[in-house]
């Protein structure tokens, strides 16, 4: 499958949050929308990334982005991490793994020489059309939202 580029039209897609709601792509139609993805609830990266992205979503608010968070733990997961975190924006489960294939983040990965399958930590921003502005692959857990506004500057 090609990778997703910068310019070309990110995939839609729909989802369950922790609340239980349907969150989709179209609900962002003229928003700019952080689209993350990330490992796991509750780690130490993933919980200094979400947290970065609370402290300032105000401001992401007042810019006009929306957040959203994706990852294949379940809702009940979500629910929990983000009611212990506070984290006021939408969290996907996408526990089969469509939304993550659909933004090629369901990779080949490896740790201490070993191999398997999981999620690349990747940040979309996608524009008011649906177009792939930035992707960041390189996420800086603990400033992510500096690096996002960094490049709206």
């Amino acid at each position: 499958m090609e990778p997703l580029k910068e310019g070309m039209k990110a995939p839609s897609f729909e989802g369950i949050d922790q609340n239980g709601n349907m969150v989709r792509s179209g609900d962002f139609a003229g928003k700019k929308l952080v689209l993350y993805f990330y490992p796991k609830d509750d780690t130490p990266g993933c919980t200094a990334e979400a947290c970065d992205l609370r402290d300032n979503y105000k401001m992401f608010l007042e810019k006009g982005f929306a957040v959203v968070g994706v990852s294949g733990d379940t809702e009940k997961s979500h629910k929990k991490f983000s009611d212990k975190y506070s984290l006021p924006f939408p969290i996907i489960a996408d526990t089969g793994r469509k939304i993550l294939e659909d933004y090629r983040v369901w990779t080949q990965k490896s740790l201490y020489g070993r191999t398997f399958l999981g999620i690349a930590r990747t940040t979309f921003v996608i524009d008011e059309k649906g177009t792939i502005e930035q992707i960041i692959k390189k996420v800086n857990t603990k400033a992510h939202s500096d690096q996002i506004f960094e490049l709206y500057k």
